[in-house]
């Protein structure tokens, strides 16, 4: 239980530490964010849980392929922002956007017979 507890304390530290960041430097809070460090926590946690090197191979090679289809809203979402759309609506198209990604990302990945 204490395991837990600290694995949840520090994801919630490096979020707020990000996003405190960010309220002072944009770009610098979008550096750190944009350092892959929930996946290196993601596994450490799993790696300490399993010791399963073909585990830990599959879930790598599997955040490389989301990552791919996420990156888009990051696009999208500054563009709509700038022609006046509000956070929220932004945000919702940025996230459906993904999403559409990720479904077609799955279907290609199917056809080359990558499964995830």
């Amino acid at each position: 239980m204490i395991y837990l507890v600290v694995k949840t304390a520090i994801s919630a530290i490096i979020i707020v530490v990000v996003s405190e960041v960010a309220r002072r430097s944009a770009g610098l809070g979008a550096l750190l964010a944009s350092l892959p460090l929930v996946a290196l926590l993601s596994m450490i946690w799993l790696w300490r849980d399993t010791g399963d090197t073909a585990r830990m191979a599959s879930y790598s090679q599997a955040t490389f392929w989301y990552v791919l289809p996420s990156l888009p809203m990051f696009l999208l979402i500054p563009v709509l922002l700038k022609r006046g759309f509000a956070f929220w609506p932004a945000l919702a198209a940025g996230c459906v956007l993904t999403i559409v990604l990720y479904i077609g990302m799955a279907a290609l990945l199917a056809r080359w017979d990558i499964r995830l």
